[in-house]
């Protein structure tokens, strides 16, 4: 008789759970399909959000060592015979590229920053790998130091990872 209970409770436990998640499936999915929605309150549309009044938020700067400015100087490619010509500005949330020796430019987002780095994304705008061009798409981390601004640079081109390195000066 006990095992005939375990099992009836056991099944009523499983009935329970069946019934509330059937429930659930109704309450999210019409049937049938082509019935017209059942419109509660809370399922009226809401009035449309007026959002003029909402300050609008503006990206945060971020902390790490002081760039801004123009900079110049050439980047050694590993693996490469010859260095390039790097023209950088750089301003508080991103800056600009060019290399004039590869016929590229980019745009660079600022990602973040360290005490001593500040790391971005360089997006290449003109003279794109992607479209024909020689530049890939990379990252760069920068460091100043007085005058002196350390950058590495690394990207891929069709799965040959690239990396390069300079300093440049104001």
């Amino acid at each position: 008789m006990a095992k005939w209970l375990h099992f009836l409770f056991r099944g009523g436990i499983s009935a329970i759970v069946m019934a509330s998640a059937t429930a659930s499936a109704r309450a999210q999915f019409q049937w049938p399909p082509d019935a017209p929605p059942a419109q509660t309150e809370a399922a009226r549309p809401a009035e449309p959000l007026n959002t003029s009044s909402i300050p609008q938020a503006k990206p945060p700067v971020t902390a790490g060592p002081t760039l801004n400015g123009k900079w110049k100087g050439e980047l050694t490619q590993i693996g490469s015979k010859a260095p390039y010509k790097l023209q950088l500005t750089v301003s508080p949330t991103g800056g600009e590229t060019k290399y004039p020796d590869l016929h590229c430019s980019g745009k660079l987002i600022r990602i973040g920053a360290s005490k001593s780095y500040a790391f971005f994304i360089e997006v290449i705008t003109e003279g794109a790998s992607t479209k024909g061009g020689s530049c890939p798409d990379g990252t760069i981390t920068m460091a100043r130091s007085g005058d002196k601004l350390a950058l590495s640079w690394f990207g891929d081109i069709e799965g040959n990872i690239i990396i390069a390195y300079g300093t440049l000066s104001k």
